[in-house]
């Protein structure tokens, strides 16, 4: 099948869950287009646009990496993050590189681009936006949290994210994918600071709302403190609704599986627990739901498994 012939996914999000299911979903006749969040703060990614004033690389590292078909040692030297060091303490390589590129062409996507190149990268990598832009987080009690990494930390109930400035504009090529797109992906990943920070740049969210493709939603297996502590599924698709500003999504994959006590136990310590899959009222919101073993243990740390849920999509695109 060639490349202009296989089904087109999109999917949307950021952080640790959009890069495992990429692993998977790669390895499947399908044109992939990972839209990434491009809002993070916090440690190397902070540093980097803090000083350089450029989008944060963190997460568009993790996806490059994810998506390339180099040898193990090539992903391993991108991923590498440096210790020991008075200046280089806790920097990526890969987030080096993709700083250095951006000085040197004055274009952060053109940066993307050729590392896709050297990484050998099967699909496309587009930033949500193409230039810095700042989370922030109107709580409950009408205070303001600035700043990515600070919001989890507040120790409030979120009442919505917004992005400053307010009209961020994406890459023409971003809305072009999501309108050809035969299938759009929301998800898995943290839920205020992976995936919102995408859809609420206008024109990205304007068209998931108006795109042909079927839109399905990854749900979280664990709540996040900070962020969705005691949230259900139903919970976290309202909060996707409100953000997105219509009820917008047509099915959702949620897991099945029990958690294995040890495994919860040190969950506890994080003040995370297992997402309630409320099927009931997920189905009283005309969502189609897929229940599956989707988990994976990685010593001991729960992340949603690669093979399942990428065997799921593509059964959907079929």
């Amino acid at each position: 099948m060639s490349e202009k012939e296989q089904p087109r996914i999109v999917i949307i999000g950021g952080g640790t869950g959009l890069s495992v299911l990429l692993r998977g979903l790669k390895k499947y006749p399908v044109d992939i287009t990972a839209i990434v969040t491009v809002a993070d703060d916090g440690g190397s990614s902070g540093r980097l646009r803090e000083d350089l004033d450029i989008p944060a690389p963190g997460d568009v590292r993790n996806v490059l990496a994810a998506l390339s078909d180099v040898e193990p040692l090539v992903e391993e030297m991108f991923q590498h993050r440096f210790t020991n060091s008075k200046d280089l303490d806790g920097h990526s390589l890969g987030n080096l590189i993709l700083a250095a590129m951006t000085s040197i062409t004055g274009n952060f996507t053109y940066a993307i681009q050729e590392m896709s190149k050297v990484l050998n990268v099967r699909g496309k990598v587009l930033p949500a936006t193409s230039h810095s832009v700042i989370l922030n987080a109107l709580m409950e009690d009408g205070t303001v949290v600035v700043g990515e990494s600070s919001i989890p930390k507040a120790g409030k109930r979120i009442n919505k994210v917004f992005l400053t400035p307010e009209d961020s504009a994406p890459l023409p090529e971003t809305i072009h994918a999501i309108e050809q797109a035969d299938l759009i992906v929301i998800g898995p990943g943290s839920l205020y600071t992976s995936i919102l920070p995408n859809l609420v740049v206008p024109e990205i969210k304007e068209a998931v709302r108006e795109a042909k493709a079927k839109k399905v939603y990854v749900c979280n297996i664990m709540t996040q403190a900070g962020e969705t502590s005691d949230y259900t599924a139903s919970d976290h698709v309202k909060v996707l609704y409100e953000h997105v500003e219509t009820p917008f999504i047509d099915t959702i994959i949620v897991n099945k599986t029990n958690i294995p006590a040890n495994v919860q136990q040190r969950y506890d310590e994080e003040k995370a627990k297992p997402v309630v899959f409320d099927i009931n009222r997920l189905e009283r919101m005309d969502l189609d739901v897929i229940a599956g073993d989707i988990i994976k243990l990685d010593q001991g740390v729960i992340r949603h498994n690669t093979v399942e849920v990428a065997k799921i999509l593509y059964s959907i695109i079929e």
